[in-house]
């Protein structure tokens, strides 16, 4: 696929490393976010690498929800990647409205106005929240939905609305589940981010950690980088109607395991302290991705200790880039 892709949230942690992902294979990239997480740091050089690779890149400072900007903003786009959201389970419990009103809300809205704009593709971050507890594991996207929280009932309804979109064949969709994603620029103090990030920062720091539950609930990490060549296949391949796809490493992982392993990286012990375990938390959780193996050719690449030493260094040094 050719022309101008429009990514939500592209200031934050995964819409940045897709922004740059997009610009370096030569697309013109536009961005739309309203900083409630995302910085502009974290687009620093993205008009340079546009340059360089023969694009162009353009920032909107706005809301999802704002039919004004979302109607800019999907203008001569050939697809969306819509990464906007409120991703916190945490908040989703303080703020349900809230939570709902941009991560379902938010895709009605670019739903709605990526239709009238008569764009082809419409790419959906997703999440393995919405299978909640899992009856069985590996899960695959078979499984029934059983939402835990109303961050996972939102993105779920957001899936939904893809899915309407598709079925009404005015749009080719695919919803992409995430698992637990970690990598460079996870920004470790904001109330979204992974244990991962929370951990190395702690490390960095020379701080004790906590550890919610009894540590041994497990995880799918999967690195940034593998999903965002997700994303982009999900741009460039052929697709017809909607596509729900995992996108996971199919390795658990118990989040006391990824502390030693964190303790390992950064070459010394954590403090670890305990506290009770979150509500909404899933117990534990791993990817059946071979669907996305099937339609986008895609499985992850980056080993889990190759991708903390990456993740490390970028702590380590206060690298930005």
């Amino acid at each position: 696929m050719d022309g101008l892709i429009l990514v939500t949230g592209g200031a934050g942690f995964i819409g940045s490393h897709l922004v740059r992902a997009l610009l370096t294979a030569g697309y013109d990239v536009r961005v739309l976010d309203d900083f409630s997480t995302g910085t502009q740091e974290n687009l620093r050089g993205a008009e340079a690498l546009a340059a360089a690779h023969g694009g162009h890149f353009q920032l909107i400072a706005g809301d999802v929800r704002s039919e004004f900007k979302m109607r800019d903003a999907v203008d001569g786009c050939a697809a969306v990647c819509h990464l906007a959201a409120v991703a916190s389970v945490t908040q989703s419990l303080v703020d349900p409205v809230g939570t709902g009103s941009v991560t379902h809300g938010g895709t009605v809205n670019a739903v709605r106005m990526a239709v009238e704009a008569e764009v082809s593709r419409f790419v959906l971050a997703s999440s393995c929240a919405v299978y909640g507890d899992a009856a069985q594991l590996p899960v695959a996207e078979t499984s029934t939905p059983r939402p835990l929280s109303p961050y996972a009932e939102a993105k779920l309804a957001a899936e939904e609305t893809c899915a309407a979109a598709a079925d009404a064949r005015q749009m080719a969709a695919a919803c992409l589940r995430f698992f637990n994603v970690y990598g460079p620029r996870q920004d470790p103090g904001s109330e979204y981010s992974g244990v991962i990030s929370r951990f190395m920062a702690a490390a960095a720091a020379g701080e004790p950690v906590t550890v919610y539950g009894d540590g041994q609930q497990t995880r799918d990490f999967v690195y940034v980088g593998d999903v965002v060549e997700a994303l982009v296949r999900a741009v460039q391949r052929p697709l017809t109607g909607v596509s729900v796809l995992n996108v996971g490493s199919g390795t658990p992982t118990s989040v006391l395991d990824v502390l030693g392993r964190v303790e390992e990286v950064a070459g010394g012990p954590i403090e670890r302290r305990f506290a009770a375990a979150r509500t909404g938390d899933i117990r534990d959780s791993m990817a059946d991705a071979g669907r996305a193996k099937w339609v986008l050719g895609w499985e992850a690449a980056e080993t889990f200790a190759s991708g903390l030493e990456k993740t490390w260094a970028w702590y380590r040094e206060g690298t930005r880039a």
